[in-house]
């Protein structure tokens, strides 16, 4: 079975700048060519990841940041307003989550896994799970109609690939160098690549894409789980 994304919307829901290039950009990048929508929203405002020297206004550079590998793969940016580490389920964030799903429209969401590391992207998961379900209820109301179904939902990878099973794997071994390019775009966090508590970035995202890859019998590839309980082992 070969997948295709030719008819596809597809959004990206990630706790910070950065996490969609980590984990998923490879897939966005493929689908980018074969025709999809694309789509990603950052939920926190990437106000704590400070190099050294710090930056006064790190928010707005790393929203710059994301605004510029957005542009890498032509793909629409929405943002919230949770600063980084506050990010937790309430009204309020399925409230925002479900009008940015409503006024994308996406078929298929991509989410932080329950069992990743960072409490950010553990929020970030139950929040998605909760507004892509949401989006569809005309009871929940918001500015936008609700969508007619809820958009399917897969889990990404988690960092470093700990507590994941993955149902099935993304092939992305020709689109490795557009994670690389708009990696690259958040360069306040490559700076931090000293900094002996945080992993370089590139170098990271690279051994994960191979690791995946090796797996599933290809160059590089991203790894998902999906909501519903369907598997696939090959790499698509």
């Amino acid at each position: 079975m070969k997948l295709n994304f030719e008819q596809e919307r597809i959004l990206a829901v990630v706790a910070h700048p950065d996490d969609a290039e980590l984990l998923c950009a490879g897939t966005l990048a493929r689908a980018h060519q074969e025709g999809a929508g694309i789509g990603i929203c950052v939920l926190c405002q990437g106000d704590k990841g400070q190099p050294e020297p710090p930056i006064d206004n790190l928010a707005e550079v790393r929203q710059q940041e994301m605004q510029m590998a957005a542009k890498v793969l032509g793909a629409d940016l929405f943002f919230g307003n949770s600063p980084d580490g506050a990010l937790f389920d309430c009204l309020e964030q399925r409230r925002l989550l479900t009008e940015i799903i409503r006024q994308f429209s996406p078929t298929l969401v991509l989410a932080h896994s329950a069992s990743d590391y960072h409490a950010d992207h553990r929020a970030a998961s139950v929040i998605t799970e909760a507004a892509t379900w949401f989006s569809a209820s005309a009871g929940n109301q918001t500015d936008s109609s609700a969508v007619k179904i809820p958009p399917a939902l897969w889990w990404l990878d988690t960092v470093n690939m700990t507590q994941f099973e993955p149902h099935f794997y993304i092939d992305i071994s020709e689109y490795v160098d557009t994670k690389v390019a708009m990696l690259n775009c958040h360069q306040s966090q490559l700076q931090r690549g000293k900094d002996t508590s945080f992993s370089p970035l590139q170098d990271l995202m690279l051994k994960q894409c191979a690791t995946r890859g090796s797996q599933s019998g290809v160059s590089s590839a991203e790894a998902f789980r999906s909501h519903t309980a369907w598997k696939r082992c090959a790499a698509w």
